[in-house]
């Protein structure tokens, strides 16, 4: 494998923890979509469907359970956040003995962001988040599918001021409110996952991106995608032996640092071919010193030439 720019290392990297996740989510296009309210009184059960998505709910009063298929209800407080990886079908009710009905079925959705039944006992806000289908799974195989934020966490002070602030917009209805949710919810989606790496440490790449010595390999790489890397420059830039440093990585990420570089460039290579980026400018961007390299390593990464990947991109593209 050719790589270019085979420059001298520098121990420090130019980016942040944060840099990292930031520039995964970039490539995986999260979006998100649609928030709403949720208010209950008296005794209630809903079953909503699975969803192919991340999605994230709040209890803002009251309290309720939440049960998944296979696993055994949860009792949710004022105060909890949690959030859904590859939304499985589950049962929102104030008991879960009671049969469910259709949650999505039951209430107006179309014409309306609030869903009301019987009450406001309980109330929770919800909203989702969609992203590109080619990288989904580089987010939700690092994420559990169920991951709870309790309301005595401390992470969870930060999250009432935004589900406050979300909840007020859903409710006003003004000018502008789909664009302010959709950011606030942007913002609760990475609070909830940094709330969660501090509270169960790693999480796949997610929770490797907060440690302090395979963050800080993950940001080099990311911050010099272009630079020929070998896991002992990678080791010595984070103040780790080359053996210790290999097995961290490892066990926190998931695979080998050479493996993920790889993985992460074809990656970004995808990307840009889907918005048209030439071959020859794409296997710059991603380290190689020419064409064939490139085109030989995406072949290797996705099954099929960079060039052919590129027209059936633009094809969609013009539909």
């Amino acid at each position: 494998m050719i790589y270019a720019n085979d420059a001298r290392i520098s121990s420090r990297s130019s980016k942040t923890v944060t840099d990292t996740l930031s520039d995964i989510f970039a490539v995986l296009d999260v979006r998100s979509a649609r928030c709403t309210r949720f208010e209950a009184g008296g005794e209630w059960a809903f079953r909503f469907p699975a969803k192919p998505a991340l999605k994230f709910a709040a209890v803002l009063r009251g309290e309720c359970w939440i049960a998944l298929s296979g696993e055994s209800p949860y009792r949710l407080v004022a105060g909890d956040t949690f959030l859904l990886a590859e939304a499985p079908e589950y049962v929102l009710a104030s008991d879960p003995q009671l049969a469910p009905l259709n949650g999505l079925a039951s209430f107006d959705w179309e014409h309306s962001d609030v869903g009301h039944y019987g009450g406001s006992d309980t109330v929770l806000l919800a909203g989702s988040f969609v992203f590109e289908a080619l990288h989904v799974r580089l987010l939700l195989d690092a994420l559990p599918r169920f991951m709870l934020i309790p309301e005595a966490d401390p992470a969870a002070t930060v999250l009432r001021g935004l589900l406050e602030i979300l909840d007020h917009e859903i409710r006003a209805g003004q000018i502008g409110v789909s664009l302010v949710t959709r950011r606030i919810a942007d913002v609760l989606l990475v609070q909830v996952l940094r709330g969660y790496v501090a509270r169960h440490g790693g999480v796949g790449w997610i929770g490797a991106a907060a440690d302090p010595q395979i963050g800080a390999a993950l940001n080099l790489m990311h911050g010099e995608i272009t630079r020929r890397w070998t896991v002992s420059d990678l080791a010595r830039a984070v103040g780790m032996s080359r053996s210790a440093f290999a097995l961290d990585f490892r066990e926190k990420v998931g695979s080998s640092p050479l493996d993920y570089l790889f993985r992460w460039r074809m990656q970004v290579a995808r990307d840009a071919l889907r918005r048209g980026e030439t071959i020859a400018a794409i296997a710059a961007k991603v380290g190689y010193a020419s064409e064939s390299a490139f085109s030989n390593a995406f072949k290797r990464a996705h099954g099929e030439a960079p060039k052919r990947y590129g027209l059936t991109a633009a094809a969609e593209r013009r539909q």
